[in-house]
């Protein structure tokens, strides 16, 4: 199966540079969505998270400085690669796009060839910085492990949030691998939503790998997320399955024998720690305890989703 060509929010007020931006872009297999203005170069880049955003840097209303400036301040966004289309060619006006948070500046008039340079390699640099899940689109266990190792060493206290489906296997087994992708990607959403609804601070959002998801933040608002994020999943989670299955509350899933045996919904367990310079020897403990607060939450009594603190003084 080919992969599905990448998705590129295009935002510019003339509509004959638009349409020109959209077919270049076409014809090099990317997947344009072209908008009149900053505004909706946000919106549309909230909603619909796509690899790269190309930007004119003059436009009425909210400009692509003050887009650039927005879509960095939200963690939904904050690591999606900006490319800034101007008519300005002086050396201060670069600096304070780039200062601004833009990857990189292409002037007009522009040669469509060199257009296609610079989109291609904002995205091979925002890939090796990344390391993105392929299926999430969540940076991965580098990027992860290097979020954690930074705080440690800056001395900056963290809380980490260890996030885990349960009776995802079964799920699977039931509905098979593509159903189950999908409830991954919705739970991938779903986090970068919270963070950035409840304004958390200095949230990282990654994908650990199948099932397993983190959140690491600022000290304060962690217990709120996490209690969020299981309001917010225990919603969500019935719109996965097929009528019959989500009126009963249970599917049926036969184990290795053939023995039939009945699985409840989908739901997450979170597992939250606290980090801080004197806690741990080494950010790995981190990681090492908040997976047993996990399994902590996830043999707590009751159905649906749950989470669990570690409060133990160390």
């Amino acid at each position: 199966m080919a992969d599905p060509p990448i998705r590129i929010v295009v935002a510019d007020d003339d509509p004959d540079i638009r349409t020109y931006l959209e077919l270049t872009l076409e014809l090099s297999g990317f997947a344009p969505e072209v908008v009149a203005d900053g505004a909706a170069a946000v919106a549309a880049a909230q909603r619909d998270h796509p690899a790269l955003v190309l930007l004119d840097l003059m436009m009425p209303g909210t400009d692509g400085l003050e887009a650039t400036r927005q879509l960095r301040s939200d963690p939904s966004t904050s690591d999606v690669p900006i490319i800034l289309v101007t008519a300005k060619a002086s050396h201060a006006d670069r600096i304070v796009g780039l200062d601004g948070g833009a990857d990189d500046y292409i002037t007009k008039p522009f040669d469509p060839d060199e257009l296609i340079a610079r989109v291609r390699a904002a995205l091979r640099r925002s890939s090796a910085m990344r390391q993105v899940s392929p299926l999430s689109g969540l940076p991965g266990n580098p990027r992860i492990e290097a979020e954690l190792l930074r705080r440690g060493e800056a001395g900056e206290p963290f809380a980490l949030l260890y996030c885990d489906l349960t009776q995802f296997k079964a799920y699977n087994d039931h509905y098979g691998f593509l159903r189950g992708d999908g409830v991954l990607r919705g739970f991938a959403d779903l986090l970068r939503i919270a963070v950035r609804d409840l304004q958390v601070p200095e949230a990282f959002v990654g994908h650990v790998g199948g099932d397993d998801f983190v959140v690491v933040c600022a000290v304060g608002p962690e217990e709120q997320l996490a209690g969020e994020i299981c309001r917010r999943f225990d919603e969500l989670a019935p719109s996965f399955y097929d009528a019959e299955d989500r009126e009963r509350g249970y599917i049926e899933v036969a184990d290795r024998s053939g023995t039939p045996s009945r699985f409840g919904l989908v739901s997450v367990a979170v597992g939250v720690v606290l980090e801080d310079d004197e806690s741990f020897g080494h950010v790995g403990e981190a990681v090492t305890l908040a997976t047993e607060m996990k399994a902590a939450a996830k043999r707590s009594p009751g159905e649906g989703s749950c989470y669990a603190v570690d409060r133990r003084e160390r």
